[in-house]
């Protein structure tokens, strides 16, 4: 039986899915974690019933560490700001600079390497013309709240796994160096290729 859920997510997050959980689940236990330090902190902590914990991820850098994942007794579930086309960071940013005309967000399992479990979730839409990235962020995230609501019920009610979709990881998993690379400009670089850098990185 599921007893408790620990949320990795940030600040504004926390409260709202916390509100969100209790009103499907008035029994359950909800422990909210920013950073690896406060959820190495919650999983030292034993359930009190002995029942199974969750561990949820929303839009989030952490990485989990292996041995928390190892020791989950049913998935834990990520929710990531971009497609399955777009694994990894920034993917927003690359999106725009490769001319994606559509974009959208990705709830899947969470596994020991970043983007890569089954995806149970998957969302579209199309990229609005000349959108600069945080405008993608943006509708990426309402996309994503919109998903994380639906699945709610299940995540706060059900120790049973969600089912996974007919839905592939694929394209290039981004890092933060390569984010941060792609704002160095070069005495060779076109006005084009400025604008689309200053679109799609900042």
């Amino acid at each position: 039986m599921l007893e408790d859920v620990v949320m990795l997510t940030g600040e504004v997050e926390g409260p709202h899915f916390r509100v969100m959980f209790e009103s499907c689940n008035p029994q359950l236990v909800i422990h909210h974690a920013q950073t690896l330090e406060d959820l190495e902190s919650a999983f030292r902590r034993p359930t009190a019933g002995g029942g199974a914990r969750r561990l949820i991820a929303f839009s989030t850098s952490v990485i989990v560490p292996k041995a928390i994942l190892d020791g989950l007794e049913i998935p834990a579930y990520n929710f990531h700001p971009g497609p399955p086309t777009y694994p990894g960071s920034h993917a927003a940013s690359f999106a725009l600079y490769d001319g994606a005309e559509h974009f959208g967000a990705t709830a899947h399992v969470m596994e020991e390497r970043v983007d890569c479990g089954a995806i149970v979730a998957a969302e579209w839409f199309v990229v609005p013309e000349k959108a600069r990235f945080l405008d993608l962020e943006i509708k990426t995230y309402e996309l994503l709240l919109k998903i994380f609501a639906d699945l709610a019920p299940h995540l706060a009610t059900s120790d049973k796994p969600l089912p996974a979709i007919d839905a592939q990881w694929s394209g290039t998993k981004h890092t933060n160096a390569e984010f941060e690379a792609m704002k160095e400009i070069t005495a060779d670089m076109d006005e084009a290729e400025l604008n689309l850098r200053f679109r799609a990185f900042g």
